[in-house]
């Protein structure tokens, strides 16, 4: 079972993941698959009684729920593999193309030394399945790193210049 970490500290997760042919349950709120998303589109939109999230594989593009990121409360982007790194853009198209505002939720096969790498690229919350990676959240190891060689959202002076890394490397 899944954990869901938001801003560090383990939670409940008050979402309902809804996939394949299951009814849509009325008065949750509800994650739905994009193929879900798709055939039920008026009527999730049209819902007032609960909030609405999509989840996207990492084959399915951002552009597919793009039109519709204003009435969305939340975007779960899959990491099936931690070799798999394609959600990570999908999070930056999500906060810098498109401005999405709402939850953006990493969920998957999430390893410790991708968390920091998670939050600078705009996810808001990871539900994660790896148990070492959930034991060390838990014991409030700190994942992040102290210099970075591109710029993220919220940066500020942790970048390391190329005169820099010229010099380590010589």
């Amino acid at each position: 079972m899944p954990t869901l970490f938001v801003d560090g500290l383990a939670v409940e997760d008050t979402w309902t993941l809804v996939d394949g042919e299951q009814p849509i349950p009325d008065g949750e709120d509800v994650i739905v698959t994009l193929p879900v998303y798709q055939a039920n589109r008026d009527k999730l939109l049209a819902r007032n009684d609960g909030r609405v999230g999509v989840h996207l594989d990492p084959l399915e593009p951002v552009e597919a729920i793009a039109d519709d990121l204003d009435h969305l409360a939340l975007v779960s982007l899959d990491f099936p593999s931690f070799a798999d790194g394609t959600s990570f853009s999908k999070a930056r198209l999500l906060r810098d193309r498109h401005g999405f505002e709402g939850e953006v939720r990493a969920t998957g096969d999430i390893r410790i030394d991708q968390v920091s790498h998670m939050q600078r690229c705009g996810f808001d919350a990871l539900s994660i399945s790896h148990q070492a990676t959930i034991n060390s959240l838990i014991e409030v190891k700190d994942p992040s790193l102290k210099l970075y060689y591109q710029p993220a959202l919220g940066d500020s002076d942790t970048r390391i210049s190329g005169k820099a890394w010229a010099r380590r490397a010589g």
